[in-house]
């Protein structure tokens, strides 16, 4: 099958107009014409500045702004730019300038018109993402500033008991909003590629046992940690290993209602690569396999209790960037099992 130039025009995605040497529009392809509101052979034939009838937000056209025909003989195209039809809605242009030689006239130009939707949608997502942020910073900061407010104004009339107490939660409220930017800043560095780790050969059960200690200092709950025979040491980040199992072990205990259970052992040889096999195991909910992707995006909260809804993307996160596996299943006896493959050899990606 033999398409024909129009019908590969026809075809994209996105509006293309292309005009010859004298501004003179050759093709259009039945996209650009709908967005322009004139029917394809109606635009033929007129020049690129009659056709393209976009303005921006000062009312100048495109072509007068861009001049593609002018300016250095070295342009090669237009960078993309927001433009609005003559409906007001938003477009992206951008064009390709194409000479025979180096600096010699402009022979073609190709311009493409994109829907701007998708911006919109980025920047609902964006605000989306700004609204979420503050809402979780207000939440600690509002206690702070209450409770200090309370003790400026009735100082002489509280009790030490009740200045202690006041005092012991503002110092809580603040370790919340110490958390959350930190968590904040993991998710930047980790969205844009910046994350610093310093990962070297590491004892798993002497960093996993740490954890267990730690976190069962501060909760009732029973957490288990198991180790199945002789482990091989991973390459890690040892801190950033810890915060990978400080933030499931305390999600087990936030989430579950029994014990939590942390086992860690040798990968079996037909694994993808060497090193050690984690899971922590709760006795919760579990969740449900329909859901479990969504468990990895920002903001994602499980359940009714607390949590700032980052920590599962910082951990998938965290684990990817050591080149190790992460997922979701059931645990045996009921709840949620995360099981994690730490490499033994330095598996970053490049």
């Amino acid at each position: 099958m033999t398409l024909s130039v129009q019908d590969a025009l026809d075809a994209l995605p996105d509006g293309a107009l292309v005009a010859g040497p004298d501004g003179v529009v050759l093709l259009v392809n039945q996209l650009a014409a709908t967005m322009l509101g004139v029917p394809p052979q109606d635009l033929l034939g007129g020049t690129l500045d009659e056709v393209l009838t976009l303005q921006d937000q000062d009312g100048n056209k495109w072509c007068h702004s861009n001049q593609p025909y002018g300016g250095l003989s070295t342009r090669t195209g237009v960078p993309e730019q927001s433009w609005l039809l003559p409906s007001g809605t938003e477009v992206l242009v951008a064009a390709r300038i194409q000479r025979a030689t180096l600096d010699g006239p402009v022979t073609q130009v190709a311009v493409s018109l994109r829907s701007g939707r998708w911006r919109a949608r980025l920047d609902r997502d964006r605000s989306d993402l700004v609204a979420t942020v503050a809402h979780e910073l207000r939440s600690p900061l509002t206690g702070v500033k209450g409770f200090v407010q309370a003790l400026l104004n009735r100082w002489e009339k509280l009790t030490d008991e009740q200045k202690k107490l006041m005092l012991t939660t503002v110092n809580a409220d603040s370790d919340r909003l110490a958390r959350l930017i930190a968590e904040l800043l993991d998710v930047a560095r980790i969205d844009t590629g910046r994350l610093s780790m310093y990962p070297r050969p590491s004892d798993v059960e002497t960093l996993t046992r740490r954890v267990v200690d730690s976190v069962s200092a501060g909760t009732s709950r029973s957490i288990e940690l198991i180790v199945d025979g002789e482990l091989p040491e991973v390459s890690v980040d040892p801190d950033k290993f810890t915060q990978v199992v400080t933030n499931l072990v305390e999600n087990g205990v936030r989430h579950g209602e029994g014990t939590v259970r942390v086992r860690a052992g040798a990968l079996p040889d037909d694994a993808e690569f060497a090193g050690v096999r984690m899971t922590v195991d709760d006795e919760g909910e579990g969740i449900a396999p329909e859901i479990r992707r969504r468990v990895f995006t920002k903001f994602w909260k499980h359940g009714q209790r607390g949590g700032s809804g980052l920590g599962m993307y910082i951990v998938n996160g965290l684990v990817r960037a050591h080149g190790g596996t992460l997922e979701i299943s059931d645990a045996p006896d009921g709840g949620a099992r995360i099981e994690i493959a730490w490499p033994t050899e330095d598996r970053r990606p490049a």
